[in-house]
Parts: structure tokens; C-alpha cells; sequence
């Protein structure tokens, strides 16, 4: 399968030595070579150069990657992303229906006379974006459901075809995340087949000990660091219990200082900032970030003399400027509006561009984790741990999605119910596979073409194996 090679984003070869790491404390610059095999993470190399979304000219901050322009990547050259070396284990136990036994006994007699169709099924996955394509918030869409319903095992070979959900967003730990969904969407979902923006970034808990954690409702993701294994997760909350004045516009609540972890940050060193989800508090969160960006080696109340040479990394979770709501009107603002403010301030105060780094679509190293959690994935329900061949992306965002899939080497589905509205395809990340009304049409055509015209995508429990299955008429 075709995979990310330096000729695509029109530059130049990685370095194989001297490329900047998070193992390098202390310093931007460092010799690790990359990829590196060492501990518990795989080091993905940036391939291309610098992408500074807030240049010299205020019409650039809007500046989206394309597959058409070669944008691949906004990550800072030579900056590698950390990635788990494999998947966690699921606390999310499987739903069992009633019944379960006597069908998936029916259905396995039923693969045993269809082996062609059954391995087919196997060499097939799905990823899914969630948001415009799943569900809009807490609302699913219908369509969904039946795909998910469907993929499940709701078809003529009573078999499970692999998919994971890979999404932009983020905010609660994976566990909380997969139970809202999988009441939501009545199928249900294992963490072990979910990808949210920050889930990679549980590798950074390998290079950094105290960090910034922002983003999300309340203090949830303080709870989402802690999972990872941050040893010194600080909320922008706790360094407010700790001084009101740090943040004049601020919006701090009882509830918030009741959960809030204040200290003495005066004398604490932080070694990153980690952007995990949207801002609920942009004043509170702008200004902390920027405090530490500007700091002496990452320490409160200083001002570095070369803010460039001391400050310390910061990382966001996705690149997104848009997302599909349940609001009627055209998509909000999400965490890319925040970190285009961010490098516009950094640029006005310090004259240079801000280096960071973005995790989640459409960036190489969320598509390498996706791998490996596909191949686990089809362990659990196959016993095979192996790469699906024929992979299709399903998304709404071309700018995310379809433009991380098609540099990917997957096949790319982009439908109506989300970001994208606009004509026969989108013009800088056309989507390879086909625009979809929604995600069901997308998966009905996908399959077809991988199984055959005439597969059927519901389950007939009056199927005869003995018969082949000709007595019994199945609904499409």
C-alpha cells in the first residue's frame, strides 16, 4: 500500500541524524536519530518544511494544507511526533447480544460456503471521522447507525468487516468517550478501535515530566494526562487558585477552584505545554501559554532574554480550523482558530515564527498510529494481526480527512453531512473514492466493490447454510 514518501510533500529527505526529538531536554536541537526504537515510542520524522500559519501577511492565517499544493504537514522541520509503540489495552468490554451464540454458530457455517466473500471481507476496513460524518455533538446521524449496525455483522455473512473511528476531536479520556458514543450510535465502540486527536500524545509522557495541559470541559482532561502517565499534569485552572492576576479577563467558578491543584508555581519548571482540546477559557489559556513560551526555561513570572533560544515545546492536538456542530449555520471555530492566535501573538511580541508541533489529521504520524491499532483491531476480532489492503477514509473535511487519507495511500470517501458542502468534490483535496450524500451510501458502494454487487447488507436469520442460502430471500 502506498505510504507518505519525501517526493510527495517537495522537499528534500529527512535527515537521518540530527533531527530535533522531545528526548532533547533542555534543547531544541539534538543528534537522536529518527525514526528511534528505544523505550515504549516510535518517532515519526517531519518531512517537509516549515508552515507558519501566521506569516508576515494577515490573509496566510487561514492557510490550510492541500494535497494539490503538497502541504502535508504544519509541523516545524526536523520536528519528530512521538507515537505509542502499540495500542493500550481496552477497559471497554464488548456488548453481547442476546442470541449471539446460536447466530455467530449460523454464521460461521455460512462463511465456511462463502470463503472468497469471507476473505474479501477481511482484506476491507473503514475509518471513520465522528464528528459530520457519525454524529453532529450528541446527535447521531441515522444513516450511521445502519452503516455501524451493518459493519457489526448485520449482513448476509454474519461477519465483522474492521473499522476504527478516527477523529479531531478530543477532551475526555478514551473510556468516556467510547460509552457516550456508543450510546449514541447503538453500536458498540471499543477503545481499542478509537483514535482521538490526542490519543498519540500519550507517547510524551515518556520525554516530559511537569506539563501545561490545556483544553476541554472542566478539568477532564487534567484526568486524560494522568491515564497517559503524566507524572505532573498542571491545569491553567490551578496556576488561577494559585494567582487570580495571572489572567485579568479570567473565568474562574467555585467549582473550578474546588477541583483546582494550586502550588507555588513560581518555583516550578514546566517542560512542555500540551494543547489536548478546545479552550472553554481562550483569555486564561492565551496568556499562560504565552507566559511560558516567553519564560526562562519554562518558569513562571520571568522573561527570557532569547525567548527563541530558552523556550519550551508546545504541542497541539490537531490542526482543524472548523468543525461540523449540531448549530444550523456553517461550522464553529475549533483548535486551530486557537493556535493561529497563538503563533500571531508569538510573531507580533518576539518577530520570528513560533515552532510547534501539530498531532492529528491530516499529519503522518496519526495515520502510522491508525495502522497499528487497525492491525490489533483485527487480531481481536479475526485473529489476524495483519493491514487490511483496500482501506477506506469516510470524512466531511477535505482540509483534514481526505487530504490525510489521499497522502496516505487510502481510498477517500467525503460526505455531505458534514464540513464539506460544496459541488462535485472539493477542489484542493478531491476526495478518490467518490462525495457520499452520508456515510451509509459510502460504506454500501465500498463494500460492493470489494464483495460484489449483489452482497446484501442485512442478516437473514432464515438463511438455510445447507441450501447456500437460495430458499431465503435477504433485504438490502
Amino acid at each position: 500500500m502506498p505510504r507518505f514518501d519525501d517526493a510527495d510533500f517537495g522537499v528534500d529527505a529527512a535527515p537521518a541524524a540530527g533531527a530535533r526529538s522531545p528526548r532533547d531536554r533542555g534543547s531544541l536541537a539534538g543528534s537522536l536519530p529518527i525514526p528511534n526504537d528505544a523505550g515504549n515510542t516510535v518517532e515519526i520524522p517531519a518531512t517537509r518544511s516549515s508552515i507558519s500559519d501566521a506569516a508576515q501577511f494577515m490573509h496566510n492565517l487561514s492557510i490550510s494544507p492541500s494535497t494539490r499544493d503538497r502541504r502535508g504537514s504544519r509541523n516545524s522541520f526536523g520536528t519528530s511526533l512521538p507515537i505509542p509503540r502499540s495500542p493500550r489495552v481496552s477497559r471497554l468490554s464488548s456488548v453481547v447480544t442476546a442470541g449471539g451464540a446460536s447466530r455467530d454458530l449460523l454464521a460461521s457455517q455460512v462463511q465456511d460456503m462463502s470463503k472468497e466473500k469471507v476473505a474479501a471481507a477481511k482484506n476491507m476496513a473503514f475509518a471513520f471521522d465522528i464528528d459530520g460524518v457519525l454524529a453532529h455533538g450528541n446527535e447521531p446521524i441515522e444513516e450511521a447507525k445502519e452503516a455501524l449496525k451493518m459493519l457489526n455483522g448485520d449482513n448476509e455473512l454474519g461477519i465483522k468487516i474492521p473499522y476504527i473511528l478516527l477523529t479531531n476531536g478530543g477532551g475526555k479520556t478514551e473510556t468516556a468517550r467510547c460509552q457516550q458514543l456508543s450510546e449514541v450510535l447503538d453500536s458498540p465502540i471499543s477503545t481499542d478501535q478509537f483514535i482521538q486527536s490526542h490519543t498519540p500524545m500519550q507517547a510524551l509522557a515518556e520525554y516530559y515530566d511537569t506539563v501545561l495541559v490545556c483544553g476541554g470541559e472542566g478539568q477532564k482532561i487534567r484526568e486524560v494526562a494522568e491515564n497517559y502517565g503524566f507524572k505532573n499534569v498542571v491545569h491553567p485552572k490551578d496556576i488561577l487558585a494559585w494567582d487570580p492576576t495571572v489572567s485579568p479577563w479570567r473565568c474562574f467558578s467555585e467549582e473550578d477552584r474546588a477541583e483546582a491543584k494550586p502550588r507555588d508555581f513560581s518555583k516550578i519548571k514546566f517542560d512542555a505545554i500540551l494543547v489536548f482540546a478546545d479552550s472553554r477559557d481562550y483569555a486564561t489559556d492565551m496568556q499562560l501559554v504565552m507566559d511560558l513560551l516567553l519564560a526562562e526555561d519554562g518558569k513562571m513570572l520571568t522573561r527570557a532574554k532569547d525567548p527563541v533560544a530558552s523556550r519550551i515545546p508546545v504541542y497541539f492536538s490537531q490542526g482543524d480550523l472548523v468543525f461540523p456542530t449540531d448549530h444550523k449555520g456553517p461550522p464553529r471555530l475549533t483548535q486551530g482558530a486557537f493556535r493561529i492566535s497563538i503563533e500571531a501573538q508569538y510573531k507580533a511580541i518576539t518577530g520570528v515564527d513560533l515552532e510547534r508541533v501539530v498531532y492529528g489529521k491530516p499529519e503522518r504520524a496519526t495515520y502510522t498510529y491508525a495502522d497499528e491499532v487497525l492491525r490489533s483491531w483485527m487480531e481481536q476480532i479475526h485473529n489476524e494481526n495483519r493491514l487490511p489492503q483496500n482501506i477506506y477514509m469516510v470524512g466531511d473535511n477535505p482540509a483534514s480527512d481526505i487530504c490525510g487519507g489521499n497522502m496516505y495511500g487510502w481510498n477517500t470517501c467525503l460526505v455531505r453531512t458534514g464540513v464539506f458542502q460544496g459541488g462535485d468534490n472539493d477542489d484542493n483535496n478531491p476526495a478518490n473514492f467518490g462525495v457520499f450524500p452520508n456515510v451509509l451510501e459510502a460504506v454500501k458502494t465500498a463494500v460492493r466493490k470489494e464483495l460484489g454487487q449483489e452482497f446484501k447488507f442485512k442478516w437473514n436469520p432464515k438463511v438455510n447454510p445447507v441450501l447456500h442460502g437460495d430458499s431465503a430471500s435477504a433485504i438490502e
